[in-house]
């Protein structure tokens, strides 16, 4: 199952159909696509019966953020081995753990801001709670997912390494630098056409002079602490509320890690495809 906020409404993803789920439950579930995750028991048992392919036509440019205002935003660095190394970090024992504030946060196919010279790509897997929890055991993470989603951890490097210890957070977190989408795919849906343990992640960059070259290409499977391992160590420490939303790392390749260090150019068009899951796009533009 796909669930996706089409124009700020909750809708059910079939094809190039999308089923509005106030209408379609007579408004036993709201439009919010936000809130439904405090219900996600509930809505999942009733949506699994509905046909979404009886919904109306949409265009892709109608979705928003899939999740568009996480409670709780946890964001995993260097949790690849070989990114670690790229950016000259060790590889940590524990997750190194920062946040993406929300206002950050965009939909699938936009065009974004360059606020500078240094601004980077970081394709990612990222993780949607469906049921939350304190002290969720590593055997039953998967249980407390809600579905999986695309994301962009753009990341202004110059914000990033203001002054030591590194600004993370806030390096990324200007506006639209958290594109997540298309859509949240269950888990069960993923699993029919892959290993949710093991899905390709790809990143493409298009120049504007039509040129093209992959930036990314790795497998979840290298992650250093795994999704049921992220879900059990931040629950050992955090709440984990129904909506919140994991960015788990990205794999080597980024424009940082380069010799010499490559960035976002305006007049780019960046595509970071999850396995199973979907893919999304950003163009960028210069500031102002």
């Amino acid at each position: 199952m796909r669930i996706a906020n089409r124009s700020s409404r909750l809708v059910l993803i079939s094809g190039d159909r999308a089923l509005d789920v106030e209408l379609a439950s007579e408004g036993r579930f709201g439009s919010d696509p936000q809130a439904v995750y405090a219900d996600w028991e509930e809505f999942i048992e009733w949506a699994r019966q509905q046909d979404a392919s009886s919904g109306e036509r949409y265009e892709a440019a109608e979705l928003d953020a899939a999740v568009p205002r996480p409670p709780q935003v946890f964001a995993i660095g260097l949790n690849y081995a070989s990114h670690a190394g790229e950016s000259g970090f060790a590889v940590p024992t524990d997750p190194v753990v920062f946040t993406k504030f929300v206002s950050s946060f965009t939909g699938p196919d936009v065009d974004v801001a360059l606020t500078g010279d240094a601004v980077d790509w970081e394709a990612e897997l990222v993780a949607v709670i469906g049921t939350g929890g304190r002290d969720i055991p590593e055997d039953e993470a998967w249980h407390h997912v809600a579905g999986l989603t695309v994301g962009q951890d753009l990341s202004d490097r110059t914000v990033q390494f203001w002054g030591h210890p590194p600004q993370f957070s806030l390096g990324k977190s200007r506006a639209r630098f958290a594109p997540v989408g298309p859509t949240v795919v269950t888990i069960d849906e993923v699993g029919a056409a892959a290993d949710p343990s093991d899905l390709r992640v790809r990143c493409t960059l298009t120049r504007a002079d039509g040129s093209s070259e992959v930036l990314q290409d790795g497998r979840t499977r290298d992650m250093i602490f795994t999704v049921p391992v992220l879900i059990a160590r931040l629950s050992a420490v955090v709440e984990l509320l129904p909506g919140d939303v994991i960015f788990t790392g990205t794999p080597e390749g980024v424009g940082h890690g380069r010799t010499p260090r490559v960035y976002l150019a305006p007049g780019d068009e960046l595509t970071t495809e999850v396995e199973g899951v979907g893919l999304i796009t950003q163009r960028f533009c210069a500031a102002g």
